[in-house]
Parts: structure tokens; C-alpha cells; sequence
């Protein structure tokens, strides 16, 4: 069953028979929006990129994004780059995997984000969402979608975080500017 979330909702990942998740993914899509001009409706390609900063006791350690597709130790790991997204109509444009089972014991929290790297805004985006999916099974847990775009170019989109022994994901959804990760750096240190 999905949870579709809102902004600042939290949920466990927890298994309903009380086991941990052991490997999720957070998979991206979005469409470029319609614009209309002069001879008609026509969309203008948009390279949104997805990207995963691991953080231990709120300092950033190691990132997972289109230039850097595998963590360090090999627990987080990027599908690859998708340059204008919407080829799965609905499904995933770009997908980040992580072995929850895997990540070091010092990785606290890993925050996935989004950007416009060619610098368009969420304007010019619509059916823009990420989802979090049990890897083992294929069931999808919680979706947030991002609605209402805007005069921004990049979405911190959500965070799992350890809680004790196991993992929750949070849904963040907080606009901000920046072409890459690196950029947003300012924006993502007040969510950890």
C-alpha cells in the first residue's frame, strides 16, 4: 500500500511483519510542461538530476549523483542520467538505490535532491514526483509529489534518516536554487 505524502510528513520503514527494509529506491520523474507561444503548444526538454547526500552527525561524507554514481563504500548507487525526462510516462526517469543493510553505521541521514541542471524552473515542469520503493519486492511505499511549480530551479525532496536500529523517510519538499548538489548545500543543513 502507498502512502502519498505531504510536506514534513515522516513514515517508518518498518515492514508491516516488523522487519527492516533492507534495500529501497528513490526513483524521479517528472515531464516538461506545455508552454504555450505563437504558432501553438509545444515543451522546451528539461534535465532534472537526482541526487543523494550522505550525511553522518550532520556533516555531508559522500554524495551519489550523475558524475559520481556509486557511493564510496557501495551502498548507494545511481541508475544514470536521464537529459528530459518522461520516457516512463508515469514510471521513473531516474532511480537512486541504497542498501540500507549496507550503509556504514556512521551514515545518519541521506538527502535526495533535485535540480535543474540547465538552470529552467519548476515552472516549466509538471507531473514531477519521487517515490520510495522496497527494492526486494517492487511495491512502492510512499510517493510525494511535487505540485504547484515554481520560480525555482532545485527540490530538497525527502530524507531517510536512522531512528534507533531501523530507517524513517520524511518527505521535505522545500523549493531552492542551485544547479547541483553542491549548491544546495545551504538549503539541505537546515532539514538535517
Amino acid at each position: 500500500m502507498t502512502v502519498n505524502m505531504t510536506k514534513g510528513q515522516a513514515i517508518s520503514l518498518q515492514k508491516d511483519d516488523g522487519g527492516s527494509l533492507t534495500a529501497v529506491r528513490m526513483g524521479l520523474g517528472w515531464q516538461a510542461a506545455p508552454r504555450r507561444g505563437l504558432f501553438g503548444t509545444r515543451t522546451r526538454e528539461v534535465d532534472l538530476d537526482a541526487s543523494a547526500v550522505l550525511f553522518a552527525d550532520k556533516q555531508p561524507v559522500d554524495v551519489v549523483f550523475f558524475r559520481h554514481l556509486v557511493s564510496d563504500d557501495g551502498s548507494v548507487r545511481h541508475t544514470g542520467d536521464n537529459l528530459v525526462g518522461g520516457v516512463g510516462q508515469g514510471g521513473d526517469d531516474e532511480a537512486i538505490l541504497v542498501d540500507l543493510a549496507r550503509v556504514p553505521v556512521h551514515i545518519d541521514q541521506i538527502v535526495f535532491t533535485v535540480n535543474s541542471f540547465t538552470g529552467q524552473t519548476f515552472q516549466e515542469v509538471q507531473n514531477a514526483f519521487c517515490r520510495l520503493v522496497d527494492e526486494t519486492n517492487g511495491q512502492e511505499l510512499a510517493r510525494y509529489t511535487l505540485a504547484g511549480g515554481g520560480a525555482y530551479t532545485a527540490q530538497i525532496m525527502a530524507k531517510v534518516h536512522r531512528t534507533g536500529a531501523s530507517w524513517t523517510m520524511t518527505a521535505l519538499g522545500t523549493p531552492a536554487n542551485g544547479r547541483t548538489f553542491q549548491d544546495l548545500m545551504p538549503a539541505i543543513l537546515p532539514h538535517l
